[in-house]
């Protein structure tokens, strides 16, 4: 493994074995374990493979995970009424909507639907408010996760300059509050870039941290990136290629190949941001557990 490397794999493994460890304690103290529903609507293939990684990752540390798959031309009443009901079931800790959602759907409305204290997304604007408030609950697994990596590499964030390029609520917005916030794993100087800011390079070139998350693949090319700064790819993207058997290949939102000639660090893609991504999610999982427990 290349020393530049930020091998999310390797992280959430131990995350993974130490929260296994964790929900066997649970089982034994409380005869059941942390349980996740994930609603599924339609047949998207991405949303079916991310599905699948999830429940993998669920059944290794012994967490239940149950999928519900959705008719993609169900109403949005329908389905709305569909999480009010999984809302009051006790025996359901966490919840999520795999996203996107067919188009008919209005997702923000969906999405605000799932209560907040099994909101394990950390979308609800509930627990986003709690976020920017200072007192998170729970937090998006993707930014949680990029925090995670960090840390395991040791950089101290206090003072530094981090530029996050893109503004989702998923990734963009949430990891910003994370990493300027005043904790341990904050107190950074956080500048936000996106597709209407002008000239990115002036600020991406005074980094010490450059996170990347627009999916769109060259955002970030070599000539935008401080010597010996460190890169956080997030985005996935596919690619055509004919030498591989399925017929594409994932690529990042940066010129890895370019990139890594001159920083210190930086995640590959596959298997830097997506791992701990899914590790995230079932910690909050588990969180969720102990939350429900307290009601």
């Amino acid at each position: 493994m290349n020393s530049k490397l930020i091998d999310g794999k390797e992280i959430s493994s131990s995350i993974k074995n130490k929260l296994k460890s964790e929900i066997d304690e649970i089982k034994n103290k409380y005869s059941r374990v942390p349980s996740l529903v994930v609603v599924l609507v339609g047949k998207n293939p991405a949303s079916i493979s991310y599905v699948k990684a999830k429940e993998k990752a669920c059944q290794l540390v012994g967490i239940e995970c149950h999928i519900e798959r959705l008719d993609e031309k169900i109403s949005e009443n329908e389905i709305i009424s569909y999480i009010e009901s999984l809302n009051e079931n006790d025996q359901i800790d966490g919840m999520i909507v795999q996203l996107p959602l067919p188009k008919n759907l209005d997702e923000e409305k969906i999405v605000q639907t799932i209560s907040p204290l099994k909101d394990v997304d950390g979308l609800c604007n509930e627990n986003l408010g709690l976020l920017a408030s200072g007192s998170p609950r729970f937090v998006p697994a993707t930014p949680l996760g990029v925090q995670r990596m960090i840390s395991e590499i040791d950089f101290k964030t206090q003072g530094s300059r981090i530029v996050i390029i893109g503004r989702s609520k998923l990734v963009g917005i949430p990891l910003a509050l994370l990493l300027s916030s005043k904790t341990t794993l904050g107190n950074a100087t956080v500048t936000i870039c996106h597709s209407r800011s002008e000239d990115i390079k002036k600020y991406t070139l005074d980094a010490d941290i450059v996170v990347v998350a627009t999916g769109f693949p060259s955002t970030l090319t070599k000539d935008m990136v401080k010597k010996n700064s460190i890169i956080i790819d997030v985005g996935v993207n596919r690619i055509e290629d004919n030498t591989k058997k399925n017929g594409f290949r994932l690529i990042g939102d940066s010129d890895f190949d370019d990139i890594i000639e001159i920083v210190s660090k930086i995640t590959p893609v596959p298997g830097g941001v997506g791992p701990m991504t899914i590790a995230m999610l079932l910690e909050n999982v588990t969180k969720a557990f102990y939350l429900g427990m307290k009601e």
